[in-house]
């Protein structure tokens, strides 16, 4: 079992979530919450093994550009290895952001 998030600390309900600026240039764009209370990494491929290149605050949306197999990861929405590509290069576990699926919900990272 694999764990994919810098940690948590405490619940913070009722804050209003944070925008990234890739949500803000992509305003049109859908995006989706991440689990909360989580500082999700973010990674420079679909799966552990790659390395972080930031870590997301807690209470932030992401945007979805496209999903890909990879490194299968147990978090705050159940297990998967579905990887979310929320910028150019930039992936997190899909096991912790709430798309309301256990499946694809974006076209296939190419």
């Amino acid at each position: 079992m694999t764990t994919d998030h810098a940690g948590t600390t405490g619940n913070d309900a009722g804050q209003e979530p944070a925008a990234t600026a890739a949500s803000a240039n992509t305003a049109a764009a859908r995006t989706y919450p991440v689990a909360p209370g989580v500082r999700l990494n973010v990674r420079s491929g679909p799966g552990t093994g790659y390395r972080i290149i930031r870590v997301l605050p807690e209470g932030i949306h992401v945007p979805i550009s496209c999903q890909a197999p990879g490194t299968t990861v147990s978090g705050y929405y159940g297990t998967s290895n579905i990887w979310d590509c929320i910028g150019n290069g930039e992936y997190v576990s899909d096991a912790y952001v709430y798309t309301g699926s256990d499946g694809y919900i974006a076209p296939r990272c190419s």
